[in-house]
């Protein structure tokens, strides 16, 4: 009689986790098991990391991130954007807060006050839609950079569109974006937060069996001008900012992509 009894509360525990379950994903959020399975997929994509020269490398579940304490950012951001990553879930906004994996401390959130800058986002929260925990934890100020209100609401966003655009098209895109940080900078706050006078992303696709990269730097400054203005060789950027972008090509591809950035490999319709 004890064994049909214990039988019978397992039975209904285990309903009950089913129903429960299905609530979560019905609200748009990812149970913990589809968290960890996306977990494991982006871990396998992941091996695109670009060099650090500040030594201080932050792995989040779905981002990485290299900080500069000195300038008190990124100097990079990097991440794999999937085509199934493109969703729209209308998340709660949440506050800003310091990054616990950032061993020297990121930036307060208050050396942004009245400053007459945003809080930019690097790792755009949009692109990171498709699950909550993802979503918040873009909200890390280690993720953020002092951008122009008409930059960040302007040119910068629809670059951030047209990169989940292109995640869609050509079955995802790795990105790597983050501000040049070199050069005398204004600064903000009471932790001297650096502001840049440029923002870059470089996007790498594989389709086919052949990767094509591109990348743009733009002035941190409003601009109606069209999005191919800004494309520059991966190069160039390079030159300015002493990263090493993709290390793990072999030599003669990365040469290839870094000199022949060309907008017209990518669709701008």
């Amino acid at each position: 009689m004890k064994t049909i009894q214990k039988l019978s509360i397992y039975f209904l525990l285990s309903i009950t986790l089913l129903v429960s379950c299905k609530k979560n994903s019905e609200n748009g959020f990812a149970t913990q098991s589809s968290y960890q399975n996306n977990k494991t997929n982006q871990d396998e994509s992941f091996d695109f990391l670009p060099t650090s020269t500040t030594n201080q490398i932050v792995k989040h579940d779905y981002y990485t991130l290299s900080y500069s304490e000195n300038q008190e950012q990124a100097e990079w951001v990097a991440y794999d954007l999937k085509k199934s990553y493109v969703v729209n879930n209308h998340f709660k906004r949440p506050f800003f807060v310091q990054d616990p994996l950032v061993k020297t401390g990121s930036a307060d959130w208050r050396n942004y006050k009245n400053s007459g800058y945003d809080k930019g986002h690097l790792c755009a929260a949009a692109d990171m839609e498709f699950n909550a925990n993802a979503y918040k934890d873009t909200f890390f100020t280690s993720n953020i950079s002092p951008q122009v209100h008409d930059f960040n609401d302007g040119v910068w966003n629809r670059l951030e569109e047209k990169v989940r655009y292109w995640a869609e098209k050509y079955d995802g895109v790795y990105v790597v974006t983050g501000g040049v940080l070199k050069g005398s900078l204004v600064t903000i706050g009471r932790e001297n937060v650096s502001v840049p006078k440029y923002f870059y992303k470089v996007l790498l696709n594989k389709s086919n069996g052949n990767y094509k990269m591109i990348a743009f730097l733009v002035p941190n400054a409003a601009s109606d001008k069209p999005l191919y203005d800004f494309v520059v060789p991966v190069d160039s950027i390079e030159k300015l900012t002493g990263i090493d972008f993709f290390p793990q090509l072999d030599d003669a591809t990365e040469d290839r992509l870094e000199k022949s950035s060309d907008y017209k490999d990518w669709s701008f319709n």
